[in-house]
């Protein structure tokens, strides 16, 4: 059914905005999705369950990246960060915030680790946050727009692979168009991204806001990991040099569970981290990262529900009979489409192949160029992936800005990412469209 895509997505972002558990409103709109179309209750499940396997991998990396982010701060290592940073940026608030957005851009193109670099850097940066009264969103959309933008315009490390899968997408329907079109078809729709980076820091979280009382029995703190408080040590040398192991197996495998476990073990055979302490460094990095990658399975079997039953192709197909020869309304209704289906899928890489082979041959008919097609196609894929409760550009944020239990997924990550990229990505990309 062509509208199961529409409702269950609302459902989830309903349930969601009056705090229901994010688990629960993502099995919400599986199971919505899957009666919508014909299945039964027990059907729809099936579908969910065996679509889970798809991030598994991806679920045990966050794992293995939570017990490694506790294995570093045991080090003491982030202690000195911490001393630092106070020296240095002491009540620069907004300074730290766009060096914040500075480094989440370096892990998608200069050293294409993802979300790995955010357990680690982040967790101990937050008692410094609520010195400083910095407002937490404006870190997330800090980091969020560094997992984004880089890969939506600049066509290095992740941003190749994105950039790779439209080029791919758009030739299996007939359209050739090079890489480097590509990228300067994307420049536009990511500048929007900027401005909404700078409105975010700038203007609607610029001003100090209290932290929030801890909602965890066991705030994190520096003495609950056991933090040194003398210099540079043989610990930390050892600590970096796991940290540079696991970037470059990252880098060159693009295995996050084994560049994870590698770092892990190098902490533990030079013993920086004591092996006594083992079940709970482990314990506490699945504490950390465990309810963030139990979310990434059950967004895949929703996912799964939306592509076994092809929701997702109905919903661009009856699209596609009612928006006539108008370009401008065709490309409005066309980044609707990929706002809904990315909010759901919560994977701008995932949705590309789906919306690219029904948006191709809608924009030749309508006589869009290959590089306006390609600006809808990137722009309708990157839709929804900030601001998806079910994104790792959201997820990743929260999973470091949550370590203590003071910050909310939906209100402090998802809200604030939706409204400041999702919106101006909206707009410049309709703007590309007309344009290009």
């Amino acid at each position: 059914m062509a509208w199961a895509v529409v409702v269950s997505v609302l459902v989830m972002t309903i349930l969601s905005l009056l705090r229901v558990n994010v688990i629960i409103a993502i099995l919400a709109a599986g199971l919505t999705a899957g009666l919508m179309n014909g299945e039964s209750l027990t059907g729809s499940l099936e579908i969910l369950v065996s679509g889970m396997g798809n991030q598994a991998s991806v679920a045990l990396s966050y794992i293995l990246l939570g017990a490694f982010a506790v294995a570093i701060s045991y080090s003491g290592i982030t202690s000195l960060l911490v001393s630092y940073l106070l020296r240095v940026l002491k009540d620069k608030r907004t300074m730290i915030v766009f060096v914040i957005a500075f480094v989440a851009s370096l892990s998608q193109n200069v050293i294409p680790v993802h979300i790995a670099f955010i357990p680690i850097l982040i967790p101990p940066l937050l008692k410094l946050f609520d010195q400083m009264k910095l407002d937490r969103r404006a870190v997330a959309a800090a980091l969020t727009f560094g997992l984004k933008a880089p890969y939506v315009m600049i066509p290095v490390g992740f941003g190749f692979i994105f950039h790779e899968t439209i080029q791919k997408a758009m030739e299996s329907n007939g359209v050739e168009l090079g890489i480097g079109s590509i990228a300067q078809s994307l420049l536009i729709p990511g500048s929007g991204m900027i401005v909404g980076l700078v409105i975010a820091i700038m203007v609607s979280y610029r001003k100090p806001r209290e932290p929030k009382a801890n909602t965890q029995e066991n705030e994190l703190e520096e003495t609950d990991l056991g933090l040194a408080t003398e210099g540079f040590t043989r610990k930390h040398v050892f600590t970096l040099a796991a940290i540079v192991v696991t970037l470059i197996i990252q880098a060159i495998w693009s295995n996050l569970v084994l560049a994870a476990l590698a770092g892990i073990i190098i902490m533990f055979v030079f013993r920086v981290v004591p092996y006594k302490k083992g079940d709970k460094v482990v314990n506490d990095g699945i504490g950390m990262m465990g309810f963030i990658a139990f979310v990434m399975l059950v967004a895949a079997g929703y996912a799964n529900v939306l592509t076994e039953t092809e929701s997702v192709s109905a919903l661009v197909e009856i699209s596609s009979d009612y928006i006539g020869n108008n370009q401008a309304f065709i490309a409005f209704i066309l980044l609707l489409v990929g706002l809904v289906v990315t909010m759901g899928i919560g994977s701008s890489f995932a949705t590309v192949p789906i919306l690219a082979a029904l948006f191709v041959p809608i924009c030749v008919g309508a006589g869009f160029s290959p590089m306006a097609t390609a600006a809808l196609i990137g722009t309708a894929g990157a839709l929804g992936d900030a601001g998806s409760p079910a994104s790792d550009s959201t997820l990743g944020p929260t999973s470091g800005l949550n370590a203590d239990g003071k910050h909310n997924h939906i209100w402090d990550t998802c809200v604030p990412t939706f409204l400041h990229y999702n919106i101006p990505l909206f707009i410049f990309g309709w703007a590309a469209a007309l344009i290009l």
